[in-house]
């Protein structure tokens, strides 16, 4: 990923920033240690030492949730799950009693960032690991933690852990998270948060033809890669189930809602449906997060008493494109008690 900010931004109070032309750039100067099985770059794969900080209301670091739960990981990499709001200083673990991570120790998810780097003056951002025994980030490299959650944590997979990165399939996937990155994922952002008219309109008009072109796709097919589901799957489902709740309102993405596009909504309703999708997703922290926090957007801070989310739960009819989800894997189990999500009916 190359979409870098430049010397000719401007960054606004939460860190964003627009470009002389309108047009929002993500800074993707991440914290790219990374945690090897082999310990290379200093920091070695090793059960409970980590500590995997995530929102659920974040669509990068629920890519992190769901991966974490189909490779049956919540053991080896524990879990801290940070309140659906910040202010401009940092996420805050507020859910936590007394409003402090109790493994961690910390109020301010900005603390284990200054811990390593004093003055960090990038965003602090979610998902990132922390290594617990000296209270420092680690990595925030959300594209490479879960391609390296896959690749190597895997002897710490559960059993029937599904293959998410197979090899044969690398070079397909990496170029369908590249084309859906660009115009889906961090397309919705480029429409919500333009500075101008002609951004606007122009990343709205790459979003709804990379969405046309991905449901052509997956007219054919029940995953974007292969038979089985895929990193790139986890990608954009996690685009996908905030779009009717968020993004076509919020973000101005209003040329359809999901729900009006036949093949990518009963894609989305597959995959929710599928054991480490849906129960990892948390609507009231989504919305909560995008309608509280993005206040130049939504001044009022008043969070939307809708959509209607039971046709999440109706049939999707996918099944009838063949396709094997967990390959030759299994489902996970049930989920981890203290990671349950509320129900839709409570949403």
């Amino acid at each position: 990923m190359t979409d870098t900010a430049t010397d000719a931004t401007t960054s606004d109070e939460q860190g964003r920033y627009v470009n002389p032309g309108g047009e929002f750039t993500r800074d993707q100067r991440y914290i790219a240690t990374r945690i090897t099985a082999d310990g290379r770059e200093g920091y070695p794969v090793e059960p409970g030492r980590y500590r995997l900080v995530v929102s659920r209301a974040c669509p990068w670091a629920s890519r992190a949730v769901i991966v974490r739960r189909l490779l049956g990981l919540e053991q080896a990499l524990p879990m801290a799950v940070a309140g659906p709001t910040h202010d401009a200083r940092s996420w805050t673990f507020d859910l936590d009693p007394g409003g402090r991570d109790p493994v961690l120790g910390i109020e301010r998810l900005q603390d284990a960032y200054f811990a390593r780097f004093p003055g960090y003056e990038r965003g602090i951002t979610v998902p990132a690991i922390v290594d617990v025994s000296t209270g420092k980030v680690v990595t925030n490299d959300y594209a490479q933690m879960t391609i390296d959650l896959s690749l190597e944590w895997t002897a710490h997979h559960r059993p029937g852990a599904p293959d998410l990165y197979p090899a044969a399939l690398r070079g397909e996937i990496d170029e369908v998270n590249a084309l859906v990155f660009r115009d889906v994922n961090n397309g919705v952002y480029q429409c919500g948060f333009a500075g101008s008219q002609r951004a606007y309109e122009a990343a709205y008009r790459r979003l709804f033809a990379r969405l046309d072109a991905l449901s052509q796709l997956l007219d054919r097919q029940r995953y974007l890669v292969g038979d089985t589901i895929t990193e790139a799957d986890v990608r954009l489902f996690t685009t996908l189930v905030r779009f009717d709740a968020v993004y076509h309102g919020h973000f101005k993405c209003n040329r359809q809602k999901l729900t009006e596009m036949p093949v990518l909504w009963a894609y989305a309703r597959d995959l929710f449906a599928t054991p480490g999708f849906g129960d990892t997703v948390d609507f009231g922290h989504i919305k909560s997060h995008y309608y509280e926090v993005h206040r130049d957007i939504n001044p009022t801070g008043i969070v939307p008493a809708g959509p209607d989310l039971s046709g999440w739960l109706t049939p999707h009819g996918r099944e009838e494109l063949g396709g094997r989800p967990f390959g030759d894997g299994t489902p996970p189990g049930p989920v981890t008690p203290g990671e349950t999500v509320p129900d839709l009916a409570s949403a």
